[in-house]
């Protein structure tokens, strides 16, 4: 086999300014090197696929060229497409020894569009064997080994691009998404649901509690808000008369960066009037399970080296039942610093501004969720962790609100939503009392909204869920970055 004159991978330095001068040379032979556009006739899947119909049929496919060896008056170039690998036998008595000359000008990376008839070689490989190569695209830079460089996460995650071309298992997760993302509308069409699009500039970072992107809007003179969650727009909706609506959209939330949270993620967030929590729960469950046998044709999976189960109905746990079973009567302590003392007895850290809510709320998350393996519902929620969801009628410490927990980690949340125009009120001025003690991430008073309610809403269920915590769930990913083709990341330094 002769490798001189042959495309090779990234050799040092001198590559770049090596594919410049055949960049030149490209040119200097009357050929576009950055060509327009091409004639495609299949794809790679479809000739490995079609092979018994296509064989001897003219076709025209078009790649990146990832793989190049010569063999005497001949070569094989494996290209690289959407649907997967192809080789390509180029060989001198077909192409003319000008046209194969050029050919082996070409460099790893290189985008080729290339006609010619399917056959087998004598390998058994199924093959392109052209009458005519056109260079479609010049790749001035060299691809980076294959078992090296690619390993490392920091390059994979911020070159993302270079990513998708060495690793085929990573382009098949991100389609994976998107089949899931199809799944969901597909789910919530059937059951009647309106997809919306609500504001991502907001004069009120409202609907949850969480520090905001703040950025300031010069023609209006105004501060605004990237929105924290889709809830209020939404439920505004639900008074207007839309009464199944849902939006899958970005949510930006000023918080740390870990393998569960991100700046910037996907939610959807769902309504449905004349519901409440429990409805939701059904349908929470309905909608798990249908995007799990959609996306693997399987409610069973493995995550984090543990089987999971996602088959319904999923148990209902309360969690100040739980946690007073575990010596930690949380709910009945008599005053807020008394559970914050609880706290620390089993090693969680508080400010001395903790309510009993959200003592409650560190304790679970210490000591309950990593514990929550399989699907199980979460309920019992405290009212002061809870601003926008119905109180308990036998307990209105407490709220109609449950989260979904899978594998230890949150993936959905949801409410009967409070309608009471007066009560909301109410929450929101202890909302307020706690921003001024110092907790940044309390909720603001929306009084456009209260106005909405004022005008009335029908009991209401809602459903928030974490599409990329479900991704990773589904796709069996260790980290959000595994399913978010462009995370944020600290700046590259030198």
């Amino acid at each position: 086999m002769e490798k001189h004159d042959a495309p090779r991978a990234s050799d040092g330095e001198g590559e770049p300014a090596a594919r410049r001068m055949k960049l030149r040379r490209w040119r200097e032979q009357g050929v576009d090197p950055f060509g327009t556009r091409f004639d495609r006739t299949h794809l790679s899947g479809q000739v490995h696929e079609g092979f018994e119909s296509l064989q001897g049929q003219e076709v025209s496919v078009a790649g990146r060229i990832i793989a190049f060896r010569r063999q005497g008056r001949a070569a094989f170039a494996d290209i690289m497409d959407a649907a997967g690998r192809l080789q390509v036998f180029l060989r001198e008595s077909t192409l003319g020894p000008e046209e194969f000359a050029r050919c082996l000008q070409l460099d790893l990376g290189d985008i080729i569009g290339v006609r010619g008839a399917v056959m087998r070689t004598r390998a058994g490989e199924t093959s392109v064997e052209p009458t005519a190569v056109r260079l479609l695209c010049k790749a001035l830079r060299p691809l980076p080994d294959k078992w090296h460089g690619l390993k490392d996460k920091e390059v994979r995650y911020r070159q993302r691009y270079l990513d998708l071309i060495a690793n085929p298992a990573v382009r098949e997760r991100f389609v994976q998404r998107s089949r899931m993302l199809a799944a969901i509308r597909r789910f919530l069409a059937d059951r009647d649901f309106m997809e919306v699009e609500t504001p991502v500039l907001q004069p009120i970072a409202g609907g949850t509690t969480a520090r905001p992107f703040r950025t300031h809007h010069h023609a209006l003179g105004m501060d605004l808000y990237l929105r924290i969650a889709l809830e209020l727009h939404l439920k505004r909706l639900i008074v207007g008369g839309l009464e199944r609506v849902y939006e899958i959209g970005r949510v930006f939330r000023n918080e740390g960066v870990s393998t569960r949270h991100n700046p910037e993620f996907t939610m959807l967030e769902l309504y449905q009037a004349y519901a409440d929590y429990h409805d939701i729960m059904r349908l929470t469950e309905d909608l798990v399970t249908f995007v799990a046998v959609a996306v693997r044709g399987t409610t069973v999976m493995r995550w984090q080296g543990r089987e999971i189960d996602l088959r319904a109905p999923w148990p209902r746990l309360s969690m100040v039942r739980e946690l007073s079973a575990r010596g930690f009567d949380v709910l009945n302590a008599r005053t807020d610093a008394a559970a914050r003392a609880m706290a620390t007895q089993a090693g969680v850290q508080l400010s001395e501004a903790a309510t009993r809510g959200q003592t409650i709320d560190a304790l679970v998350e210490a000591i309950l969720l990593p514990t929550l393996i399989q699907p199980t519902f979460l309920i019992d929620h405290p009212v002061d962790i809870s601003p926008l969801a119905k109180a308990k009628a036998e307990d209105p410490r407490l709220t109609c609100r449950f989260e979904l927990i899978i594998g230890g980690m949150e993936i959905a949340n949801a409410f009967s939503e409070l309608n009471d125009p007066d009560e909301q009120r109410l929450r929101f001025e202890a909302q307020a009392a706690e921003r001024e003690r110092g907790n940044d991430e309390a909720h603001v008073t929306d009084e456009d909204f209260l106005r909405a309610l004022e005008y009335g809403m029908p009991p209401t269920g809602g459903l928030g869920v974490g599409v990329d915590r479900l991704a990773m769930l589904l796709l069996e990913a260790d980290s959000l970055r595994d399913v978010i083709l462009f995370p944020h990341m600290r700046p590259d330094r030198p």
